[in-house]
């Protein structure tokens, strides 16, 4: 599939998969409300998880802001193109479908030329959240989004992204910076935020997420490995078998984790059993999605 191809399906209010530097993206005009309900009935989503809106520039952003104070001008300057979400008050013509009704609005430009290409080319911000069914593993390839999806969905391929895992989600809402999702860029100073109300005020906030279809388990690293489960570690040498290593360092794991997980998904053991990963900041993210991937 084309660009061109890609944005004649959304400009005719359709969807398209698409890749970002973290995660493909499921994507449709963020301005037109039954395109965006299309995406969660694609995903099974409910209707509390806000969708995060992809512009191609700070400009554009701006153009959908009620308000766009000067910490978050700050902060796009700084990290954008780049996997930072920065929510804000929303204008009126963001469609509340988008934001699970809530009066703010997840914006983030990709640094990914084709995601930058198509926004382009729609010449609309595209509501984007990650191309799986609903709680599953995000993708990283096209194939990924074709296991997911089969012919019901277009992928633009931009081949494997390079993050891995979901952007990090700040607030600036309230003049300060508040940490709603961890991602692979840690903003100092950020609070934290726990889980509260009805409707999230940010995607990947589910006490269940991110999850392959085999039940997974997290281990220490000298618990033993359960007969007949796929292992996934990152430190010392483990049994052979159905067995992945990992790199030991934050941001190539990251890269790695949801191909890992996809790959062992497939091959239908009854257990997907994961070494935990320190409980230090830099690896605060990926302890995140391991969790969520665990819960019951």
């Amino acid at each position: 599939m084309t660009i061109d191809e890609a944005a004649r399906i959304i400009q005719a209010g359709g969807v398209v998969a698409f890749p970002t530097e973290t995660v493909y993206g499921l994507g449709a005009n963020a301005l037109d409300a039954a395109a965006i309900r299309l995406i969660y009935e694609l995903k099974g989503r409910p209707s509390t998880s806000p969708l995060i809106v992809h512009v191609d520039s700070i400009e554009m952003a701006q153009t959908l802001a009620a308000d766009w104070p000067l910490v978050a001008q700050g902060l796009a300057h700084r990290y954008w193109p780049g996997p930072l979400t920065i929510v804000v008050k929303k204008a009126s013509m963001i469609p509340d479908e988008a934001t699970a009704g809530l009066d703010t609005v997840g914006l983030r430009m990709p640094a990914h030329p084709l995601a930058i290409e198509l926004i382009r080319a729609c010449g609309v911000p595209l509501a984007a959240p990650s191309a799986n069914r609903f709680t599953r593993l995000s993708p990283t390839t096209a194939e990924h989004v074709r296991e997911a999806f089969g012919d019901t969905v277009q992928v633009l391929d931009g081949g494997p992204t390079k993050v891995g895992i979901e952007s990090s989600v700040v607030s600036v809402v309230d003049g300060g910076i508040t940490l709603l999702r961890p991602g692979m860029i840690n903003i100092p100073g950020a609070v934290v935020l726990g889980e509260t109300g009805v409707a999230h005020p940010s995607p990947g906030m589910h006490p269940k997420h991110y999850s392959p279809r085999t039940p997974v388990v997290l281990l220490d690293e000298k618990d033993p490995v359960p007969e007949h489960a796929a292992y996934v570690w990152y430190r010392s040498a483990k049994p052979s078998g159905h067995a992945i290593q990992l790199p030991n360092d934050p941001a190539a794991y990251a890269a790695a984790i949801y191909g890992a997980l996809h790959e062992l998904d497939l091959l239908r053991l009854p257990m997907i059993a994961i070494e935990r990963v320190p409980a230090t900041p830099e690896w605060s993210p990926l302890r995140d999605r391991l969790e969520r991937a665990a819960s019951a």
